[in-house]
């Protein structure tokens, strides 16, 4: 009766090395260059990693980025809206109710403020956004939220425009955010601004459309 297989060889390291003649060494640079290609195979799971690490980093970046333009973009379109609606004459008004003859005779036509209607807001949504090309991005240092501002006031004042870029990229991305805003929160503004009522930007920004959810750690005027 023979004697049990003894324990099993560690199977042996088997290199690529290519099949055929005696210079298969001199292909791969000799032992050292051998050597050196075991190395880096064994970085290559920690150089892998590295990059999925950064990787995961971009989306959470990208967001910010959008973040920070549609708020700014949301607070710049109250602003602006704000605005014009102050430039009209108190006095102006407009026709509203059915232009049909009662059987008196009369009609049930009221008139009310041109500012502030719905026409007036409707108005001004269609066409505000074309403001936005008077605005620059600022980067505060500290947290590197971007934040956006008048690079032209209304009334002419010198501004100081320190750390502001202003550029045709900037203002077209800032544009078709707002665009965006003024079109998917038409009823929201027109629900705000239909009456006159403080903190409408955090209000509207913050509060109802989530747009900024860190507007309200950071003061006004910064935003």
């Amino acid at each position: 009766m023979g004697r049990g297989a003894g324990p099993a060889e560690p199977a042996a390291l088997e290199l690529p090395l290519p099949a055929g003649d005696s210079g298969a060494l001199r292909m791969w640079g000799g032992i050292p260059g051998i050597c050196g290609a075991l190395r880096m195979r064994g970085r290559i799971p920690a150089l892998l990693g590295l990059a999925l690490a950064l990787a995961s980093l971009l989306p959470t970046a990208g967001a910010r980025r959008s973040q920070d333009l549609h708020c700014g973009a949301c607070r710049a379109l109250v602003d602006e809206l704000e605005w014009e609606i102050a430039q009209v004459d108190p006095r102006k008004t407009i026709q509203m109710g059915s232009f049909r003859i009662n059987p008196d005779g009369s009609q049930s036509v009221v008139e009310v403020p041109y500012a502030r209607s719905e026409a007036h807001l409707t108005e001004l949504l269609e066409r505000v956004c074309e403001k936005m090309k008077e605005y620059g991005e600022k980067v505060d240092p500290a947290t590197h939220r971007k934040s956006y501002v008048r690079v032209i006031s209304h009334d002419g004042t010198k501004m100081d425009l320190s750390g502001v870029k202003f550029d045709g990229d900037v203002t077209s991305s800032l544009k078709f955010a707002c665009e965006s805003i003024a079109e998917e929160y038409e009823d929201e503004l027109i629900e705000f601004l239909s009456h006159e009522a403080e903190n409408v930007k955090d209000r509207l920004c913050s509060k109802r459309t989530d747009l900024c959810d860190h507007a309200l750690h950071i003061p006004h005027d910064e935003l």
